[in-house]
């Protein structure tokens, strides 16, 4: 069974609670001031505007705490040359929460061309530059400048998920710990609703921070292994035909004692990183659960993993099989001398707790200094409401799994329609429609493992990969009644599903499909096959190219039955770790048969610590058992090949004539060029006339019945 833990609202509020819930949580001393504060207890510094809203992640843990009882400042963007922001609502009497935002900060400045972007969805005014690179590091330095005995603790994705060595791709290196980094007092990973409440009672009852190492989803600085604990030495790779006796971390506690008959051998030995004695184990026996919460996994050290491209994809694998809170073991990992901790991640949220985090009092607004500013990502969000968390897909390029869990987070079904009635009721402009219902995924509400006991002790990467598993539930009965009863309230006129849809569960359910496609498709449905070929497939953990096809069929039938012009877009990945120059170019051929001309597509970014950036940085296989001499994995590294995988992608556009013929040419398919069907570019590059501009060529389509098709006047010629 999943461990139970101190529901929410179990905690004594603090004695500041008697201050009541503030309009906004306050940004400057004006504010505080009027509210009566002489000081904050919290002060949260982060990357973002400050949207009162509970997608926006400083409001969630800001008014959490304020439900806590405690006084919650916030510093938005702040000018990160001096200190002056950070000093500007004065000491806090807790600490300093550091966030970069909703976004890594350096995938929210740069492309996945490592260009600097031109704006910043998170910003007043959509302006780009109004956070530093790296910022939970910069910010974490100008608070330590500020008030240097003030505890910094970390949170945000940026930081959970840089908690270990990972590979950055700016850098094009392995970084340390972004707790090393920073040299932050305690990281906070995951959404971290529990670990957040739990340090800030503890610290306001003066407990001191460095003492404070037992909470679940954190990770800090340990100068030594506690009294009691067995230390399972995993920093090394087996190697062919030798008998070692160390523990294989890969496999689960039954597999192990299966393996070796139930004996238990103990070997001595001074290989750690750090030089100390160590004990491994050839299988770990089936431990109670005391036993599992007194193990700790030492990885590889920052060094080693820097130095070995191996050794960091081992490192990459036994962190994604210790994720599951019913059966993860703490890590550790030696930077430099000094070890990074990390406690097994945190229990997931009960549907009550969840409702108490989404029933907290934001406005749903931005803050009012704004001014009526446009914040892009505010403008995206503000009609559409979050049912669930985390995600059991595993797909590899994806960091949801690794940020909030694969167990779903579910809210009830009275919270989200009360939800529904706060926009209707407050939201300025709202006009009948929600423009989304979902989350992380589209479908995935509700959906569990058929067994607790099972679910508890499971190490599969993904509930759905390479197919749907026997004990997932996959029945979607909560998620229609939800759906009928959304858009039967009054004052609304549509529900839209606008979030990433698992159509490879939908197919499980044509009663879903048929509630999806006739009441929530507004016109377009877009779903994301990623690939037609199934060596980038398998390195995605995606479904083959034949559920995109059933579900196709699904979606047209229901389209018709309702009477309806609807149409299904797919969104595809580009120069993905395990393809070839070749499966982009059959996956042109697809397109063209299938009659798409996509405009906008994505070429793979390496996220810190997801599984397919593991492979990008390594050539190496995490999803299989690791040696020197396993699977090789194909990585589009040079920049000129990833613009001529994401040109196949877009094959139809004038520009990316050229560069695609000279590849045709050279991969000797010549055949492919010409005016037959079976052609991906025609002999000679056509409608470039009058798209010249700056020497870049407009290519603007447009959806019909036949595919997308060029925008045209009356006379038949191209136009913008």
């Amino acid at each position: 069974m999943i461990p139970t833990a101190e529901p929410l609202s179990s905690y004594p509020k603090y004695w500041a609670e008697c201050y009541g819930v503030a309009p906004f949580l306050p940004t400057s001393r004006a504010e505080m001031d009027a509210l009566g504060w002489d000081s904050c207890d919290i002060i949260v510094v982060t990357g973002d505007a400050y949207v009162d809203h509970p997608s926006f992640g400083m409001a969630v843990i800001g008014r959490l705490l304020e439900k806590q009882g405690f006084r919650v400042g916030i510093i938005d963007q702040p000018d990160w040359q001096s200190t002056k922001d950070f000093s500007a609502l004065g000491k806090p009497n807790l600490f300093f929460g550091i966030a970069a935002g909703n976004m890594d900060s350096m995938i929210n400045r740069y492309t996945a061309d490592k260009r600097a972007r031109s704006d910043d969805a998170y910003t007043p005014g959509d302006q780009a530059g109004r956070r530093p690179d790296r910022a939970v590091i910069v910010y974490t330095q100008r608070c330590k400048e500020a008030f240097p005995d003030v505890p910094t603790v970390l949170g945000s994705i940026e930081a959970s998920l840089r908690r270990i060595a990972h590979y950055d791709y700016w850098d094009d290196a392995v970084r340390r710990s972004i707790l090393i980094d920073s040299q932050a007092d305690i990281l906070l990973y995951g959404n971290a609703e529990r670990a957040i409440a739990e340090l800030a009672h503890r610290l306001s009852q003066n407990e001191a921070i460095a003492n404070i190492k037992d909470i679940r989803g954190t990770a800090f600085v340990r100068d030594t292994l506690p009294d009691g604990w067995t230390l399972i030495d995993s920093t090394r790779i087996d190697r062919p035909g030798k008998i070692d006796p160390h523990n294989n971390p890969y496999q689960s506690d039954e597999e192990l004692a299966a393996a070796t008959g139930g004996k238990c051998q103990v070997n001595n030995t001074n290989d750690s990183d750090d030089g100390s004695q160590v004990v491994t184990l050839s299988f770990l026996p089936k431990h109670s659960k005391t036993d599992r919460a007194k193990t700790v996994i030492r990885l590889p050290s920052y060094k080693k993993v820097k130095s070995d491209p191996v050794l960091y994809a081992h490192a990459s694998r036994v962190l994604h099989l210790e994720t599951n809170p019913g059966n993860a073991r703490a890590l550790v990992q030696n930077h430099d001398g000094k070890d990074v901790w990390l406690n097994p991640p945190p229990i997931p949220l009960s549907t009550e707790e969840m409702d108490e985090v989404f029933g907290l009092p934001f406005q749903r607004v931005p803050h009012p200094k704004y001014d009526g500013q446009r914040i892009p990502a505010y403008e995206m969000i503000r009609f559409s409401i979050n049912i669930m968390r985390g995600c059991f897909g595993g797909c590899t390029f994806c960091s949801i799994t690794e940020h909030e869990g694969r167990i779903i987070q579910n809210r009830s079904e009275q919270s989200i329609l009360n939800e529904i009635e706060d926009i209707r009721d407050k939201t300025p402009g709202f006009t009948g429609t929600i423009s989304d219902l979902g989350g992380p995924t589209a479908n995935m509400y509700r959906l569990a493992c058929k067994d607790p006991k099972i679910e508890a002790a499971c190490r599969r990467p993904s509930c759905v990969y390479p197919g749907i598993c026997d004990n997932l539930n996959t029945d979607h009965d909560p998620l229609i009644k939800l759906y009928k009863k959304a858009r039967k309230i009054k004052g609304v006129k549509r529900i839209l599903i606008a979030s990433g849809l698992r159509y490879d569960l939908a197919v499980e359910s044509p009663e879903y499909v048929e509630e999806l496609v006739t009441h929530h498709v507004g016109g377009y449905l877009k779903i994301a096959p990623e690939h037609t070929e199934q060596a980038p497939l398998s390195k995605m953990m995606k479904p083959g190219i034949g559920t995109y096809d059933r579900f196709k069929t699904m979606f047209e039938k229901f389209t018709k039955k309702a009477g309806k012009k609807q149409y299904l877009i797919p969104y595809f990945i580009a120069a993905h770790p395990g393809t070839e120059d070749e499966d982009m170019v059959n996956l042109a051929l697809w397109l063209k048969k299938n009659k798409f001309q996509a405009d906008q597509v994505q070429t793979f970014y390496p996220s810190p610590m997801a599984t397919a950036t593991a492979m990008y940085h390594t050539g190496r296989n995490p999803l299989k058992g690791l040696s020197y001499k396993s699977e090789k994995v194909n990585t589009v590294r040079k920049i000129e090949q990833r613009r001529l995988h994401k040109a196949l992608l877009r094959y139809h556009d004038p520009a990316n004539w050229k560069v695609i013929k000279d590849l045709l040419l050279k991969s000797g398919k010549k055949h492919l060029i010409g005016e037959a069907p079976n052609c991906l570019i025609p002999s000679k590059p056509v409608g470039t006339k009058n798209f010249k501009k700056k020497g870049v060529q407009k290519f603007v389509t447009k959806h019909t019945k036949q595919g997308y098709k060029p925008l045209t006047t009356k006379k038949g010629k191209n136009k913008l």
